[in-house]
């Protein structure tokens, strides 16, 4: 599909035009595929993949060689769309491994921007993946990476202590001069009071409608991933129910023999039948003929 590849500059323009962008985490080249037919906005490269296509309980494994194959799959399935590469665990902890991995998802894996999750603490390191002229976002309030501290994926934002918290992460990040930030897990008021702050867009995944745009997991929301649905997922296709619907048609096709049909098999002309059985038969005399002599050439040998 011929479509215009957003920006940097209208995903910042968006805080005083008001458009809302939409932006969908996709692990794979159809995701991505779909989520370029169907007009989103931006494409998340998100490490929620290592959960979604890897299987594992969190997104603490998902290492950069992984994310960097599964970015450069996304770019394929949506070459006009814009892209965003979330930094995993471990590969922003200083700022020279951060400019390092971020170039790696901008000139191997084709994306536009980068988000590590960082607040005030990391701010620096934030700066200096932007000095490296690498547009740059962030993500925070529940942040994955921080599950060991949270003791499992928990709202944060709920006392007025820790929202201000949330607040001060977002001012450092937006001073950092990051173009995006990310809620995630926030309440919905704190979140609408936190962004009205800013003046750069906020996204939102669990934080409300107050934000500037909202994220979902494709696989979430299209019910292709069902180990759990999170609060804040709307299922908006069940693919799953599908899936396994149309998989057990065709074990039972299968086992019955009704698949697969004359319809689903190749011809070929009817003398090319006649003349490959000659052939065959001939084959198979050929090879009677040799098994006889390897036991009459076995019975001298005894």
């Amino acid at each position: 599909m011929d479509r215009k590849k957003r920006t940097v500059g209208e995903i910042r323009a968006s805080k005083k035009t008001g458009e809302k962008f939409v932006y969908t985490s996709v692990p794979d080249y159809t995701s991505a595929q779909w989520a370029e037919a169907a007009g989103v906005d931006v494409v998340v490269v998100g490490d929620s993949l290592a959960m979604i296509s890897h299987g594992h309980a969190s997104t603490i494994p998902a290492t950069m060689a992984m994310m960097v194959m599964h970015a450069q799959s996304v770019r394929r399935g949506a070459p006009n769309t814009f892209s965003l590469g979330c930094m995993p665990y471990k590969s922003y902890y200083d700022p020279n491994l951060a400019v390092s991995n971020a170039a790696r998802f901008m000139q191997e894996g084709g994306c536009e921007a980068v988000k590590p999750q960082a607040g005030r603490a990391q701010a620096h390191i934030l700066k200096a993946i932007i000095d490296a002229g690498i547009p740059t976002a962030s993500h925070i309030g529940m942040a994955p990476h921080k599950i060991a501290q949270y003791g499992g994926f928990r709202v944060q934002g709920k006392t007025a202590q820790d929202a201000m918290l949330i607040l001060e992460d977002a001012l450092a990040i937006q001073d950092a001069g990051c173009f995006m930030v990310e809620f995630e897990a926030v309440p919905h008021t704190i979140a609408r009071m936190i962004s009205q702050e800013l003046e750069i867009p906020t996204i939102g995944i669990g934080a409300g409608v107050g934000t500037d745009g909202q994220i979902l997991l494709s696989y979430d929301l299209l019910g292709l991933f069902s180990d759990f649905k999170p609060k804040f997922t709307k299922r908006y296709a069940n693919v799953s129910e599908v899936a396994i619907k149309g998989l057990s048609a065709y074990v039972k096709d299968v086992k019955s023999g009704r698949f697969p049909d004359e319809d689903h098999s190749y011809a070929c002309e009817e003398e090319v039948v006649e003349e490959f059985g000659t052939m065959l038969e001939m084959r198979r005399q050929i090879w009677r003929l040799e098994r006889s002599g390897q036991r009459y050439h076995a019975a001298l040998a005894l």
